[in-house]
């Protein structure tokens, strides 16, 4: 992973300075709310229901055992014995007080990390396949070209204040694990003439108000020319996106009246104005960013060792795990391993401080002391070695991390909600326990096949409501909360958004309704098909005849 210099080193402890003063005007009165506002968003402090919440950065997901202890200190420390993982790859605290967030800042950068660029009208943290690196269905490594972006990105002078938050996401792998279709900007690393490594690139894609699936603007664009395509794209949204309404200011938006060939002609025009600037990508520049994440010191072993095999046959819970948590690597002997949290009673998303610590110890043992988040929440180890799986196992089923749920339907996304977000119409934590006490039974889960379900308190979406098989919306009517149901949505590579299926829920109506839509898929599938194929095949109504008949 990328390691700070002596300039990274001290551009933070500038910035931890800086926000010291500012908050400590502010707690003195020197600063009035709206003059703190894009201060504290610029060091990723949102004012919550409860309480300040403090998101932190995590470049591509990507965490060491260092960082990973520090975080369990700062959970124990300034919060309440927990963090939550966000569906962009960061890590968030619900209960931080205002007057800590500096020193706060300051234990975080003493292990390279801050929170810039988690909020406000900025170029957000760029995501990436979890499995980047191991993955053998990747052309290139992403996490390269994410650390690329990141420093592009970081304290751009003319992208400072957009008109709205920008994402992006970096895509190596065939498999599409990083809903890159739904981002403002979506990259895919392709090969283009001659096996040439380049990027498709997609604009205008995005979730929220209004979800969009991006389109795409270049179907090649050369290494050399990355940052420049992305400028350029970034200065006509800059120039034209709407500053008048926040809920329209977005890029997909701006694409959207535009129409993409007169976009594409505007982000052309500019192109031609820095194509070959210092922006364009030397190979040596590429070279010392990829050698950021060379290959660990992995040992020359071959795959379905003895241990392995034998275990797989002796004990069924682990058979079990593995079927679902563990999947191929790029190195005969290796395997990548998928950590799932979503535990009955326990919120989507959280970890306390003791799995903090116990997951920096067992990556420093299985996984050379680096784990990934994904942005489903989980945690994943890329780099264990087959011969240890069980030990792995047994050690996370020790510390509570041992969910065989992993991909099904109780493997839920779900936001903070209404029990900590004030932008919330809805409680969403409830929701997904709900679900999944209705549906603990393992062998049942099982029966049901993959399915994601995701739930959002807003139309803000950071559940990803709109890409769930099963999405579940909170609304307000009349200041009570209910809830919208969508099918047919999904992240991958042939991503759709859900339909909604019809008028709203209210709290006590949704595990029943998801029982019944369950229901109706076991009723139609053929053979071994998964819901979204079911889904897609005989269309919604089925679904609906079946809900409503039944709510009637």
């Amino acid at each position: 992973m990328y390691r700070y210099d002596g300039y990274d080193h001290q551009m933070l402890a500038d910035r931890v300075a800086q926000f010291r003063d500012q908050t400590n005007r502010y707690i003195d009165g020197k600063l009035s709310e709206t003059e703190f506002l894009p201060l504290r968003l610029q060091n990723g402090l949102y004012v919550q229901r409860l309480a300040p919440m403090l998101r932190i950065a995590v470049p591509y997901g990507m965490l060491s055992s260092v960082q990973l202890r520090k975080l369990a200190y700062i959970a124990n420390h300034y919060d309440k014995g927990y963090a939550h993982f966000t569906t962009r790859q960061n890590i968030q605290y619900n209960w931080p007080a205002l007057v800590d967030v500096p020193d706060l800042l300051a234990d975080l950068a003493e292990v390279e990390m801050h929170a810039i660029q988690t909020s406000g009208n900025c170029i957000r943290n760029t995501t990436t396949d979890q499995f980047a690196g191991a993955a053998p269905d990747e052309l290139e490594d992403s996490r390269a070209y994410c650390e690329i972006i990141r420093q592009w990105s970081s304290f751009h002078p003319e992208f400072a204040y957009l008109p709205r938050k920008f994402k992006i996401a970096v895509c190596g792998t065939a498999d599409d694990q990083a809903a890159t279709q739904v981002h403002d900007i979506g990259i895919y690393i392709v090969k283009g003439d001659n096996d040439e490594i380049g990027f498709r690139i997609l604009v205008g894609g995005g979730l929220g108000r209004t979800p969009v699936i991006g389109k795409e603007i270049f179907d090649f664009v050369e290494k050399k020319h990355l940052l420049t395509a992305l400028e350029a794209i970034l200065r006509v949204y800059n120039r034209e996106g709407r500053r008048d309404n926040k809920y329209k200011a977005r890029i997909k938006i701006l694409v959207k009246e535009t129409g993409v060939e007169e976009f594409k002609k505007k982000v052309i025009e500019q192109w031609a104005l820095i194509k070959d600037s210092s922006l364009t990508l030397t190979d040596e520049e590429i070279d010392r960013c990829q050698k950021f994440f060379d290959a660990p010191n992995y040992q020359k072993l071959s795959n379905s060792p003895a241990q392995l095999t034998d275990k797989l046959q002796s004990n069924v819970l682990f058979a079990a795990w593995h079927s679902q948590n563990v999947n191929p690597h790029k190195i005969p002997g290796y395997s990548i391993v998928t950590v799932c949290f979503k535990q009955t009673g326990v919120a989507p998303g959280d970890v306390t401080d003791r799995q903090l610590e116990q997951l920096a110890d067992l990556s420093e043992q299985y996984s050379f002391g680096e784990i990934r988040i994904s942005h489903k929440q989980n945690i994943v180890m890329a780099d264990v070695r087959q011969d240890q799986l069980f030990e792995l196992w047994k050690a996370l089923e020790s510390g509570a991390m041992v969910s065989h749920n992993l991909g099904l339907l109780t493997d839920v996304i779900c936001c903070p909600g209404g029990d900590f977000c004030a932008l919330a119409n809805a409680k969403s934590i409830p929701i997904a326990e709900s679900i999944q006490r209705k549906f603990d039974d393992h062998e049942e889960l099982t029966n049901i096949g993959e399915m994601n379900l995701n739930i959002s308190g807003c139309m803000n979406a950071c559940g990803h409501h709109h890409v769930g098989n099963i999405g579940i919306l909170g609304v307000d009517k009349k200041g009570e909360e209910y809830y919208q149901v969508s099918l047919g949505g999904s992240s991958k590579n042939n991503a759709s958004l859900g339909k909604i299926i019809g008028p709203s829920f209210a709290q006590e109506e949704i595990s029943d309704v998801v029982e019944t839509i369950v229901g109706v898929y076991k009723d139609k599938r053929n053979d071994d098909e998964k819901f979204i194929d079911t889904y897609n095949r005989i269309g919604i109504n089925p679904f609906k005849e079946k809900v409503y008949a039944k709510a009637d």
